[in-house]
């Protein structure tokens, strides 16, 4: 079963998600944008008989609190810093990292400072490669050079309902497979009072992630984690040149690309359950007997 929890990190109210035993291997389910920890409410269910699950959401998404940009510095390097916080709060002291979009800049941050937390990884669509930042990301590198009111106005589609719903739409096999429930969540949050300004607030902080990538590579090269890649190779926003430079740094990788698009979740959600099932699985075979 499920549970739906809140907790207080720095006066913040911290929703997650939890389900399975503690006395089973962790994972941590950190999700992407504009969604929340309601993308891994299947692969929660799917995993809960062999694993403890927990997917908090950030501030600003979901039902975690939303202090506006006035009241909480919006940066990837605060995120991380209150999931570190969260993470201890809870008393979680190895976990495997699932980590997804804006997940793997918040959870390679986390990673890269407590090694010796980190059991694994799966990563589905989530960049540490420059190689992984193509199109989609001009107008938005053009915001990180130059944050004025013309370049910012060119980001604000990212917040509507038409993008939304592309995001999850865009690149699938089947939309009749896409749940309509997905976007019109999000959007539910996208569309509160002062919103637009934190999701613009982070599209500008992530320019602050690909000078870490060297730090994030290195710590893949010194540490090793086994990472399992379940990636969609149809997402325009992390397309799948960004999944391949993993095989660089790290030896122990099970790679699969699926057709699909960004939110893989959705419509591939069954195999990567079984293959993250199938590789923690065989990867943590001491700490399951």
């Amino acid at each position: 079963m499920t549970t739906f929890r809140t907790i207080s990190i720095d006066g913040l109210d911290i929703f997650y998600r939890e389900a399975g035993s503690r006395d089973n291997p962790t994972i941590l389910l950190l999700h992407g944008f504009p969604t929340s920890s309601h993308m891994f409410r299947n692969l929660i269910s799917a995993l809960a008989d062999k694993f403890h699950l927990v997917a908090p959401d950030y501030p600003g998404y979901g039902n975690s609190s939303m202090p506006t940009v006035n009241e909480f510095d919006y940066t990837f390097d605060h995120l991380a810093e209150i999931m570190e916080k969260f993470i201890t709060a809870i008393d979680l002291k190895k976990y495997s990292l699932y980590v997804m979009d804006y997940g793997a800049p918040v959870g390679y941050r986390l990673a890269a400072k407590h090694p010796e937390r980190v059991q694994g990884l799966i990563v589905q669509n989530g960049n540490a490669y420059e190689e992984g930042l193509r199109d989609f990301w001009e107008p938005i590198k053009a915001y990180w050079h130059d944050r004025s009111p013309e370049n910012a106005a060119k980001l604000e589609y990212l917040v509507t309902l038409d993008a939304t719903k592309w995001q999850y739409t865009n690149g699938v096999r089947n939309l009749e497979a896409i749940s309509p429930d997905t976007w019109t969540m999000d959007q539910h949050f996208l569309d509160r009072l002062g919103n637009g300004e934190i999701q613009l607030a982070l599209l500008y902080s992530y320019g602050t992630n690909p000078p870490l990538y060297p730090q994030w590579q290195e710590y893949f090269r010194k540490h090793q984690p086994p990472t399992l890649i379940v990636w969609g190779k149809n997402d325009y926003i992390f397309p799948a040149e960004g999944a391949y430079p993993y095989q660089r740094d790290l030896k122990d990788v099970e790679f699969h690309l699926l057709d699909t698009g960004h939110f893989a979740l959705e419509e591939e959600g069954e195999a990567i359950a079984a293959h993250i099932s199938q590789f923690l699985t065989s990867r943590l075979q001491p700490v399951l007997a």
